[in-house]
């Protein structure tokens, strides 16, 4: 038999004479742990009421300083934890984001998750995270899942410029979201990122300001902002500088498209003086590729990516590339996602940060640029 209410047991001798003492029955109303500490038994420890125990533990409205130190005591002998769903009902939220990426494979959308969950920790914030594995299905899916356990907001990349659009635009008229390095197709939400265009002009003035005559251009397929934005950046620099341009190859964001790529290259018997890749996944592989059929780089052939995560310095020779804000995206966009409203009937705000290029070792050096 269980006895939850006792904290001792009084042990005697045979003639009576008492052993042991009894330490007292727990304030009578006693605590029965197997259920948990409420409110109820922090107030009963503190002697308060339990209107005054939860002013001293919300902190939204004074208490004296005696009342708040008793119940900072009682909750600290008795091991409150506040009920958190309680408190979402009472509050109307639940203290987490949801947050959505193409997917988590690609060291950039690992730094940005981290960068923004790092600044929701900040305010107390957990952050939910999900993957819509370049699906837009997939992605509308996740959406839903996340909305369903009342996220108090969203920050989505997503995976594809048209496809995305009804989902997000849905998920925008119910809750706070705010779109991160991507956005959708005709605006309708607030959107944070990196200048594309301008972070690929710079990667492209820098090859032909290195001596490039003929450049080419490695990206993903055109379904993504990223992906048409890097490369109609690039065009049109290549065309004002009036360079030859080789004729685009699009794959996937990935280092197993980029060697891929490197290997069409080499079959094609005419290789580019530069090339300039829309990410560093791709850019790595390039050069693997490249260095594997017997092209220097950059001797023969200059390579630059963008980005500036993981694999750039891990590269052999050291990557050239285009540096994303990480830090700074994931700031704003917390601090947008605070600002915004569910179905928020101003214009979308679009904020677009500048990029920095780090000039590196798989380009030749110019006056132009930031070196590492």
């Amino acid at each position: 038999m269980r006895f939850p209410h006792i904290t001792s047991i009084v042990a005697c001798d045979p003639g009576g004479d008492t052993l042991g003492k009894v330490d007292r029955w727990q304030r009578s109303r006693e605590i029965d742990y197997t259920m948990g500490v409420t409110i109820h038994d922090v107030a009963r420890a503190a002697g308060v009421s339990v209107a005054s125990a939860s002013r001293a533990l919300s902190g939204r409205r004074r208490v004296t300083p005696e009342v708040a130190e008793r119940v900072a005591r009682a909750v600290a002998e008795l091991g409150y934890q506040p009920n958190a769903v309680a408190k979402a009902l009472r509050d109307q939220t639940t203290g987490t984001i949801g947050m959505v990426v193409p997917g988590i494979g690609n060291p950039f959308f690992t730094t940005i998750v981290e960068a923004v969950e790092r600044e929701l920790q900040n305010s107390g914030t957990d952050l939910l995270l999900c993957a819509s594995q370049y699906s837009p299905q997939v992605e509308a899916r996740r959406l839903e899942t996340l909305l369903a356990r009342r996220v108090d907001g969203l920050i989505i990349s997503p995976c594809d410029i048209e496809a995305s659009v009804p989902a997000v635009l849905d998920a925008a008229r119910r809750v706070p979201l705010v779109q991160v390095d991507r956005y959708i197709e005709g605006g309708g939400a607030d959107w944070v990122g990196v200048d594309d265009e301008a972070g690929v002009t710079l990667a492209a003035e820098h090859v032909i300001a290195g001596g490039a005559r003929s450049v080419s251009f490695v990206g993903s397929r055109l379904v993504s902002s990223s992906a048409r934005l890097r490369l109609s950046g690039f065009e049109r620099t290549a065309a004002r500088a009036g360079v030859e341009v080789l004729p685009p190859l699009l794959g996937e964001f990935t280092l197993e498209w980029g060697v891929e790529a490197g290997r069409k290259l080499l079959d094609a018997g005419r290789l580019p003086d530069a090339v300039v890749c829309a990410n560093d996944e791709i850019a790595v592989g390039l050069v693997r590729s490249l260095r594997l059929g017997g092209v220097r780089v950059p001797e023969d052939v200059a390579v630059v990516g963008f980005d500036d995560v993981g694999h750039a310095t891990m590269c052999d020779p050291p990557l050239s590339t285009v540096r994303q804000p990480v830090e700074e995206m994931a700031a704003e966009a917390v601090r947008l996602l605070g600002q915004v409203k569910a179905d928020d009937p101003r214009p979308a705000q679009r904020i677009a940060i500048a990029p920095r290029l780090v000039v590196r070792q798989t380009s030749r050096p110019v006056t132009a640029g930031v070196a590492e």
